[in-house]
């Protein structure tokens, strides 16, 4: 069984970063907030694929010139 409901670190591992780096970017947006279970902190796996889903992607050499070259 596949837990939806995962602790800070497990939720932070999910993503590819550190309790740390999940925090910040919990604090500017680029991560859900968690639910509550009582007073237990717990992140909706769901949620979390789907604000993955919205991080931008790194542009490389000539796909970023060809970005540029249509502005």
């Amino acid at each position: 069984m596949n837990a939806r409901g995962l602790s800070r670190p497990t939720a932070a591992e999910y993503v590819g970063c550190s309790p740390r780096k999940f925090d910040q970017m919990i604090q500017d947006g680029l991560m859900p907030a968690p639910r509550l279970i009582g007073t237990k902190k717990i992140w909706d796996r769901v949620e979390l694929d789907e604000a993955f889903e919205e991080l931008p992607r790194e542009v490389e050499g000539d796909e970023w010139d060809a970005v540029i070259s249509k502005l």
